[in-house]
């Protein structure tokens, strides 16, 4: 039984619930808790976790980063902000705006379609995926990626992102557990893995919409005494489909309590 949901998304990046929405969400799909893990932005919260009507609210953060040439995702757990982390997540904005723009140009030279869509803080391809579905172009929102947006798509514009190194330094700085996300979804997923030798997690559960050997997730758990971590990754409205049971729960928070401090 899924209790806790640790990677969701909400509008303050690419997902469909406003923040403020989460706990409501999560009581409906039965989840007492939910880490909110939005792309390069923080909440406004004080605190590294909260507990609003009923709910755990892990505020937390998904950080893209690159190694030797490949780019991986890092999800920071009960973030406390640190001067540094802010600035590099304001630079890290002011980059998603300017690429965002230049995405949308090209899209719309490519298609001689105007796009109804104004770039903003916390913006990403899935915005522009739903604007190019809302659009006369005759694509929905997966078409979008699969032919204008994805990664060596026409359209594509790569992001600036910090190097792995830079990035685990921040979130080490301002969290109290830093897990790889999805370690299955990657193009090397050993390369991958090879990472988690200095990280405190591994997302294991994980919706990869296809069949996974999950042994070498395992062996990395196994090897490096990795707290387990897990979520739906959801950008719409729908929690819980993925996440932690009781037992790996508790296993995280004891984690999380004792790093940061909170009770």
């Amino acid at each position: 039984m899924v209790i806790a949901d640790l990677h969701v998304h909400t509008t303050n990046s690419d997902g469909e619930l406003e923040p403020s929405e989460v706990p409501s969400a999560a009581a409906a799909a039965g989840v007492r808790a939910v880490a909110i893990t939005d792309h390069d932005r923080l909440g406004d919260q004080s605190v590294p976790i909260t507990h609003v009507e009923g709910v755990t609210i892990v505020h937390g953060i998904e950080l893209r980063v690159e190694e030797n040439g490949e780019r991986f995702d890092l999800l920071g757990y009960g973030v406390t902000p640190t001067d540094t982390l802010r600035a590099e997540l304001d630079r890290l904005q002011a980059d998603r705006i300017e690429r965002a723009g230049k995405i949308i140009a090209r899209v719309e030279e490519q298609t001689g379609v105007s796009l109804d869509l104004t770039p903003q803080k916390g913006i990403g391809r899935p915005h522009i995926a739903r604007a190019i579905e809302q659009s006369a172009i005759d694509e929905d929102y997966q078409g979008a990626f699969d032919t204008l947006i994805g990664n060596d798509c026409p359209c594509f514009v790569p992001r600036s992102v910090p190097s792995f190194e830079r990035g685990l330094e921040l979130l080490n700085g301002a969290c109290g557990l830093v897990s790889l996300a999805h370690p299955l979804r990657y193009d090397n997923p050993t390369a991958a893995l090879s990472l988690t030798a200095d990280l405190d997690g591994v997302e294991y559960h994980y919706d990869y919409g296809r069949e996974v050997d999950m042994r070498p997730v395992e062996q990395a758990i196994q090897e490096h005494n990795l707290v387990i971590t897990g979520g739906s990754d959801a950008h719409d409205r729908t929690l819980g489909r993925v996440g932690l049971n009781r037992d790996e729960y508790r296993t995280f928070r004891d984690r999380i309590d004792l790093q940061t401090g909170y009770p």
